[in-house]
């Protein structure tokens, strides 16, 4: 966790506890008396019965120690057999190291990211500014409507113009609220929330932010 991003991380750390799940939490910040939690953090690791308890929470205090060391955060989770999953939220620049290193380790599908907003960058490396969306069609069959999909629309608000409710959140692709499922065609993903092998099966998409690349799309819908 940088920073505010413990936020999250902290009510898992307590349920890890009160389950007896092993767990080890890393948390950087700017320094010592800005990083909330950490005396809490270290009766959590006391109460959940861990081999080595103090070693449980590391505190990286950004003017004591510098930015969080991934590459030994890391450090064994590539093993054979090692099913541990890493949790990471905090600024944009940690969320991107933590994804490089996992994807170097061959862990990338064991790596779960929060993020506060989207990054400034697409996932997929492409420029929205230089390269313009193409219209497309969408079926949406539960409900028996089809809508067209400009260039400056979203899928979500597609639908809803024409009377599907879907449940959504931050529409920024990064909470995984509008999660829906895809019959049919082939969807052009811009979301930060599925995985890579997710993205290539192509069952689902996050409909406020991905595309079609096929032309047509039929939804669960």
């Amino acid at each position: 966790a940088g920073g505010i991003g413990i936020t999250p991380l902290l009510p898992m750390a307590r349920e890890a506890a009160r389950q007896g799940i092993p767990w080890r939490l890393v948390h950087g910040g700017r320094c010592r008396d800005a990083m909330a939690f950490g005396a809490e953090l270290a009766e959590l690791a006391q109460q959940s019965g861990l081999a080595e308890p103090a070693g449980a929470v590391l505190l990286h205090p950004q003017d004591e120690r510098g930015h969080i060391d991934l590459e030994a955060a890391l450090t064994g989770l590539d093993a054979p057999g090692d099913g541990t999953l890493v949790y990471c939220c905090g600024p944009e620049p940690l969320l991107a190291a933590a994804e490089e290193r996992c994807a170097a380790l061959g862990i990338a599908d064991r790596l779960r990211v929060e993020r506060f907003a989207a990054p400034a960058t697409r996932r997929d490396g492409r420029d929205d500014e230089v390269e313009a969306d193409a219209e497309f069609e969408v079926e949406c069959r539960r409900s028996g409507r089809t809508v067209r999909v400009g260039s400056g629309t979203s899928v979500i608000d597609a639908v809803e113009s024409v009377g599907v409710s879907v449940p959504s959140s931050c529409r920024d692709g990064i909470c995984g609220t509008c999660e829906t499922r895809v019959l049919d065609g082939t969807p052009d993903h811009r979301d930060y929330v599925l995985s890579e092998a997710e993205h290539a099966a192509g069952e689902s998409m996050m409909i406020c932010v991905s595309r079609c690349s096929s032309g047509r799309l039929v939804l669960d819908l």
